[in-house]
C-alpha cells in the first residue's frame, strides 16, 4: 500500500519552510493574483465514468445504489443486479476512444476561455490522472490516459491556464447506500480500494458536525491526494466542491492551502483556491457561488460556477442546455459585480464535446472577439449597472431566466474607457443610460464627468449621442442578438 506517512512528512516540511503556515492568520496574507482577476472566463469539465450510463446526472454512482430511485430502477433494468454489475463495471466501457485534448483546447480557445479546470476526481473516487496513491485512475484503467496531464499540455500550447478540481471529500459517504443490501459495494475493502470507505450518508449535509465524522485516515488520504495533484500538475487553480466545510476537514484545509500556496511560490507563480459555504476563512481563498450569482457588486473578487446544461454537470442523454445569449448576459452581469465565470461542459464517454455545448461555446467566443476588451482585464465602475430587471441573489438560481430589457445596462472600466453594456438590443435603436445624464453638481453621488465620444464595439458605425438631465441618449442601428457594448471616452 502507498506510504502515506512519507508524503505527510513532506507536506509538513514544505509548510515549515513557509512563507505560508497552516493557520488562518498566516493564510490571511493571501492576495488574489492579477492573472486570475483579469481572466474573467474559464471552462469547467465534468468528465468521468458517470458519462457512460449517461442517466440522471453525474451523481449516478450514488443514486444507482439508492433503492427505488430512478437510477436504481434504470440500472437494474439496463445492466442487471448490483451484485452482478456495479458502478466499477462501467470502467472498461469508459474507453474515451475519441478524446483529443488538442481539439478540446482549440474549442476552449475559440470560446475565449482564459483558464480550464477539469475535475481531477469526482465524488465517485475515480481519478482522471496518473496517481501513485490509487490504481483506480484513468491512466491505468478505462481510457488508460493521463487526462489531466494531456489536457494541461494542450491548453498550455494555446496560452490557457489550467487548474484541477477535487470532489474527493464527499467520497466518505458517496457510495454508502450500497452497503444497505447485497451489492458490490459490500465487498471487503481497505484504503486505496475504489469504494472505500462507503460510510453512511449524513442526514443533513449542512450539519458541520454530522456523523459519522471522517476519520483521520480518510482525511490524511484526502490531503495527500490533493497535494499529489499539486506536485504532479502545478495547477494555477484548485477548486473544491462542498462538504469540505465540515468541522473535521478544517485543519486539513489549512494544511493544504499552506502547502499549495508555498509550492506555487516555489514555482514563481500565484495559486487560486475556490471554495463554497465559508469552508475557508474569508480572505484566504476565493469564494464561489454554485449555479448562481450575486444581486449586487462585491468589494471582493468572487466566482460563479455553472453549467451549460441545467439538469446535470456531466453528460446525459437528456441534458437541457441553456442558450448562449443567456450565458453571455450572466458573464457580463458577473464581471460587472467583480466576479468571473467558470462554465461547465460535460463531454460524452467517447471523449467528444456535444454539438449543443460546442455551439454555445463558439457563440460566446464570437461575442468575446468583438467585445472582449470590456471583459478581460476590466474592473468594476462606481456602480455595476442600472435597469428594471432584478437578479436573484445566491446559489442554484441559474434556472431562473432574467429576461433582461434594453433598459438594463452593466458597466465595466478598462484602459481609460467606460464600457456601457446594453443587456438587450433596443427594438428602435434608442438607448437611455440614466445615471450618465447631466447631473446637479450638488448631488455628489452622481456622475459629473465629461463624455468625449461614444463608439459601438464590433461596428464601424458612429452612433448619434447626446446628454441631458434624463440621461445619456444613444441611437445605434447596430443589431445583435447578444448584449451590445458602447465604449465611452471620458475626460
Amino acid at each position: 500500500m502507498y506510504d502515506m506517512r512519507k508524503y505527510l512528512n513532506c507536506i509538513e516540511d514544505v509548510i515549515a519552510k513557509g512563507p505560508y503556515r497552516d493557520t488562518w492568520e498566516s493564510l490571511s496574507s493571501y492576495q488574489v493574483p492579477e492573472w486570475y482577476r483579469n481572466a474573467k472566463f474559464g471552462i469547467f469539465i465534468h468528465w468521468g465514468i458517470y458519462s457512460v450510463p449517461a442517466f440522471g446526472s453525474e451523481w449516478y454512482s450514488r443514486n444507482m445504489y439508492i433503492r427505488d430511485s430512478l437510477e436504481y430502477r434504470h440500472h437494474v433494468e439496463t445492466y442487471g443486479k448490483h451484485t452482478e454489475f456495479g458502478y466499477k463495471d462501467f470502467i472498461p466501457m469508459f474507453t474515451a476512444d475519441k478524446f483529443d485534448p488538442d481539439a478540446w483546447a482549440e474549442v476552449f480557445a475559440q470560446a475565449g476561455a482564459r483558464y480550464v479546470v477539469p475535475v481531477a476526481e469526482h465524488h465517485d473516487g475515480f481519478q482522471m490522472y496518473k496517481s501513485e496513491i490509487s490504481h483506480w485512475n484513468a491512466a491505468e484503467m478505462g481510457p488508460k490516459r493521463d487526462v489531466l496531464g494531456q489536457l494541461k499540455e494542450s491548453c498550455r500550447k494555446k496560452g490557457i491556464e489550467t487548474g484541477a478540481s477535487s470532489h474527493r471529500v464527499e467520497h466518505w459517504f458517496f457510495m454508502g447506500h450500497g452497503r444497505e443490501y447485497d451489492s458490490d459495494v459490500r465487498e471487503p475493502m481497505e484504503r486505496g480500494d475504489f469504494y472505500w470507505p462507503a460510510m453512511p450518508e449524513p442526514e443533513n449535509h449542512h450539519d458541520l458536525y454530522s456523523a459519522p465524522v471522517p476519520t483521520e485516515e480518510f482525511l490524511q488520504d484526502w490531503l495527500v491526494r490533493c497535494c499529489e495533484i499539486v506536485d504532479k500538475y502545478c495547477p494555477k487553480i484548485v477548486y473544491f466542491d462542498w462538504w469540505i466545510q465540515h468541522s473535521a476537514v478544517r485543519p486539513y484545509l489549512r494544511k493544504f492551502a499552506a502547502y499549495y500556496y508555498n509550492r506555487a511560490a516555489q514555482w514563481g507563480s500565484d495559486g487560486v483556491i475556490n471554495y463554497k459555504h465559508d469552508a475557508f476563512l474569508f480572505g484566504t481563498a476565493v469564494p464561489d457561488v454554485e449555479r448562481g450569482q450575486f444581486a449586487d457588486v462585491k468589494p471582493y473578487f468572487w466566482q460563479t460556477d455553472t453549467a451549460i446544461a441545467l439538469n446535470s454537470w456531466g453528460y446525459t442523454e437528456h441534458n437541457n442546455f441553456r442558450p448562449a445569449e443567456d450565458i453571455i448576459c450572466d458573464l457580463v452581469d458577473i464581471v460587472s459585480k467583480n466576479g468571473c465565470l467558470l462554465l461547465n461542459v460535460g463531454p460524452k464517454p467517447d471523449g467528444t464535446i456535444t454539438e449543443e455545448e460546442r455551439t454555445v461555446l463558439l457563440k460566446i467566443g464570437e461575442w468575446l472577439k468583438r467585445n472582449g476588451e470590456a471583459i478581460y482585464g476590466s474592473r468594476v465602475w462606481r456602480r455595476f449597472g442600472e435597469g428594471p430587471t432584478q437578479v436573484t441573489d445566491g446559489q442554484f438560481s441559474d434556472g431562473i431566466r432574467k429576461n433582461f430589457t434594453s433598459e438594463d445596462f452593466r458597466f465595466t472600466t478598462a484602459g481609460g474607457y467606460l464600457y456601457v453594456i446594453a443587456m438587450k438590443c433596443s427594438g428602435n435603436g434608442e438607448y437611455c443610460i440614466r445615471c450618465l445624464g447631466i447631473q446637479d453638481a450638488s448631488r455628489q453621488a452622481n456622475f459629473h464627468g465629461i463624455i468625449r465620444n461614444v463608439e459601438v464595439l464590433g461596428s464601424t458605425e458612429k452612433p448619434q449621442w447626446s446628454r441631458d438631465g434624463e440621461g445619456l441618449h444613444i441611437r445605434s442601428s447596430f443589431v445583435n442578438g447578444s448584449p451590445i457594448v458602447f465604449r465611452l471616452k471620458l475626460e
